[in-house]
């Protein structure tokens, strides 16, 4: 059987990926902190942690593919100085630990899959829908963007132990589980659809389950290699994306523009990457092959909605 380990696999993409992986074959195990967060299913949980540089050798002995999302969420709290600090090292060392054990722990790795986000990119100042970032621009300056390319960084040396490296930019995770469809639908409940700012910042989006059939496709793709933009081909700016998970909940709604200032003042530094315009290509990955399930945000959130 395959054996695929997953870091950071307790989150909402890992579970779901997890679950996909175990339906197609594969053998997953799963690098936790935490190992109370197993969940009595078939899949195997393994004790990890990235600041004691703890990995079980036995594992990677045996593993034929690595998915790597570890990772501080970005999202979850303030943007402290302490709070960017852990968002940026839970990322560094988790690469720095998996580069690590695979130089010295022999192994049959064939691919390393990792996380990165859309947030390498500064804005976009407002291109065009037919403009978007490709995966050839450069990274951004902001604090986001710098964490993103750390992260890359960290884990590109697997490629001069010659492992199939495969890195995924991806965008705003629909999934009713967590992330920013669970955030955008709270307001909802009071009959309110909450625009952020002005509501023309593009937002790149992708439905849970394209991101993880982009993960088993970069696993079973061999000629896959690089960075990919993880994100639906039809970007929408923030006030479509926000009506149309309205409409999509069946719902009488009255629009809402939440000022910027207000925004700045409830969450600090995080507000210039909830309003940050970005508008990014996914030409590369479709070129690659990968078809999406939900390439239009409306059919993507009446899906959620109706789960």
């Amino acid at each position: 059987m395959t054996n695929v380990i997953i870091t950071g696999g307790t989150g909402t993409i890992g579970t779901r990926l997890s679950n996909l992986l175990i339906k197609r074959g594969y053998n997953v195990i799963i690098f936790t902190r935490n190992i109370s967060n197993k969940k009595p299913d078939k899949i195997s949980y393994v004790h990890w942690d990235v600041d004691k540089g703890i990995i079980d050798r036995e594992s990677i002995e045996n593993a034929d593919y690595i998915i790597n999302l570890a990772g501080a969420s970005v999202a979850e709290k303030s943007w402290t100085e302490e709070r960017k600090k852990l968002i940026l090292e839970s990322r560094e060392k988790a690469g720095a630990l998996l580069v690590k054990a695979l130089t010295e722990i022999p192994n049959k790795v064939k691919a390393v899959v990792s996380a990165s986000a859309s947030g390498y990119y500064g804005p976009d100042n407002l291109l065009s829908l037919n403009d978007g970032f490709t995966e050839d621009d450069p990274a951004g300056t902001d604090f986001l963007a710098a964490v993103c390319k750390q992260w890359e960084e960290s884990i590109e040396p697997v490629t001069e132990l010659g492992k199939r490296l495969v890195i995924l930019r991806t965008g705003l995770v629909m999934s009713k589980k967590g992330g920013a469809y669970k955030e955008f639908t709270k307001p909802l409940k009071y009959r309110v659809a909450a625009v952020l700012g002005n509501g023309r910042q593009m937002q790149s989006w992708i439905h849970e389950d394209d991101i993880c059939n982009m993960y088993l496709f970069a696993i079973e793709n061999e000629k896959l290699s690089g960075a990919y933009n993880a994100v639906a081909p039809q970007p929408v700016n923030n006030k479509t994306l926000i009506f149309s998970i309205a409409r999509a909940c069946h719902k009488f709604f009255i629009p809402v523009f939440v000022p910027r200032f207000v925004i700045n003042i409830m969450l600090g530094e995080l507000a210039t990457e909830v309003l940050k315009s970005a508008n990014l290509s996914a030409k590369k990955i479709e070129q690659a092959g990968f078809s999406f399930m939900y390439p239009e945000i409306m059919e993507a959130a009446e899906d959620l909605s109706n789960r």
